[in-house]
């Protein structure tokens, strides 16, 4: 496994930490998600999205259904494979709904690719 890039977007006080991984099985995604469990506590949820071969998903930890697709189609859009997209949120108390909570997971996971 390998961190490639960061990155970070605040919306109405929650916090989103994009993180972008070069990974070669499903052990090192569940290694890498345990390892932000721990670093993160505090944290409300921990999203992702992975491709490595045929295989690809998204897990949405208790967020509201379709909001972390977009990780999945950046992923796709980009071509990309053996790629996991996490996002760690802190939430910041006001509910963001479901329609600005898919546009931030999505931007922040775009800012990865931003050079």
């Amino acid at each position: 496994m390998k961190k490639l890039k960061t990155s970070n977007l605040e919306i109405k006080k929650s916090k989103f930490i994009g993180i972008l991984y070069e990974v070669n099985s499903i052990e090192e995604i569940e290694s890498i998600i345990n390892d932000l469990k721990k670093e993160h506590k505090k944290s409300r949820h921990i999203v992702y999205a992975y491709k490595i071969g045929n295989l690809e998903k998204n897990y949405a930890d208790k967020e509201p259904s379709g909001t972390t697709r977009g990780l999945l189609d950046i992923i796709n859009m980009k071509s990309l494979n053996n790629t996991l997209i996490v996002v760690v949120r802190y939430f910041g108390g006001i509910l963001l709904g479901s329609g600005p909570l898919t546009r931030a997971y999505t931007k922040v996971s775009s800012q990865l690719f931003i050079e």
